[in-house]
């Protein structure tokens, strides 16, 4: 069996970074290329982060998983199935080459994260590798800051822009003891009622999804909870439920095929959002898709000023026209927060150049 140098390993990331740094060349950091398609510009030469693999340690009893980023998400969660635990926030796989380090840098989670947490949520610490190659440890027992902001959470959502995660800390929960899923046909105005009046007793709701006039539920928890709530919402029971919440978290939904796919991040008290095109309502009306033929210039706008109205913010998620901006435009103050912690971590700006803005 071959031994691996890991140490060796992340020393050769170490003086590539610092060689690009000195030359001002851009470096694309990328484990399984999974999720190349989100985001803005590809650009920089490849740094492929999936060498640096392997669980570091995983304690079953203590519900915390540590990992190199370039271990494959699948390893991870089959790793955690065989202790009857799990990722929370149910990461979207997006192929079998995801990477628990692109799990981070995207901060995607699935149909479990309006009542489980984000994936910010999860993250207990990390290791960064900076842009003068050295590599900084943040969160476990000490929290080290930068600016009074806890690093660690900040890279979920990062791209890659601020460094390269080495290694990630991730609380896991144990798996429910029973899930079971209910179908209710009602319109968008009533599944988004009924979604709010339920958000405030105490249902065991783990995910939601309306969708052509049909507003579908999990119920997750122990066995009396699960039971008493089938009794108390009705409904009709949905058999292989568990490949319908699957098709949502990967996005192998029908929902999801074709013309150009927006993220509209709103309030979940929010009523219906009224848009061109067709809607799929996640996470108790916080997260709503909408797939449209085509996104124009003045489409986008006309997105993003009616979402913003809601108190939301609109991605391009998918297909259509980048040259509008994938990322919801940042307010000033934000903005500069992000030029901030940009020049800290990479001042020549060699990370993942244009990913984001």
């Amino acid at each position: 069996m071959t031994h691996v140098s890991y140490s060796n390993i992340a020393a050769q990331f170490s003086e590539r970074i610092r060689v690009a740094t000195d030359e001002g060349t851009p470096l694309r950091l990328r484990g399984g290329g999974s999720k190349d398609w989100y985001g803005q510009a590809l650009d920089g030469e490849v740094l492929d982060t999936r060498a640096y693999a392997g669980v570091v340690s995983y304690e079953p009893t203590e519900l915390v998983i540590t990992a190199r980023c370039g271990t494959p998400l699948a390893e991870i969660e089959a790793l955690l199935a065989q202790h009857q635990q799990m990722l929370a926030f149910e990461p979207p796989r997006h192929g079998a080459a995801s990477t628990i380090g692109g799990v981070v840098a995207s901060a995607l989670s699935g149909p479990r994260r309006a009542s489980a947490g984000a994936v910010r949520d999860f993250v207990l610490g990390a290791v960064l590798m900076d842009g003068h190659g050295e590599a900084l440890r943040f969160g476990g027992q000490v929290m080290k800051n930068v600016a009074g902001y806890d690093v660690s959470r900040l890279l979920a959502g990062s791209f890659g822009t601020l460094g390269l995660i080495l290694e990630v800390s991730l609380k896991v929960l144990p798996l429910p003891l029973r899930e079971a899923s209910l179908r209710f046909e009602m319109s968008e105005i009533d599944a988004l009622r009924h979604l709010n009046e339920w958000a405030g007793q105490p249902l065991p709701i783990s995910a939601s999804c309306w969708h052509q006039g049909v507003l579908t539920l999990r119920l997750s928890g122990a066995e009396a909870a699960v039971a008493a709530a089938q009794r108390k919402l009705g409904g009709v029971p949905l058999p292989d439920d568990a490949a319908f919440w699957t098709s949502l978290r990967d996005q192998t939904h029908s929902h999801f095929d074709g013309g150009a796919l927006w993220r509209l991040s709103v309030p979940a008290a929010a009523s219906a959002i009224i848009l061109r095109g067709e809607q799929l309502i996640e996470w108790g009306g916080a997260q709503r898709w909408l797939k449209v033929e085509a996104s124009d210039a003045e489409q986008a706008a006309g997105i993003r000023r009616t979402v913003a109205a809601a108190g939301g913010h609109a991605t391009l998620f998918r297909g259509g026209d980048k040259s509008v901006g994938v990322f919801h435009p940042l307010a000033p103050a934000v903005a500069k927060i992000h030029e901030r912690l940009k020049q800290s971590f990479d001042p020549a700006g060699i990370f993942n150049p244009g990913r984001m803005y």
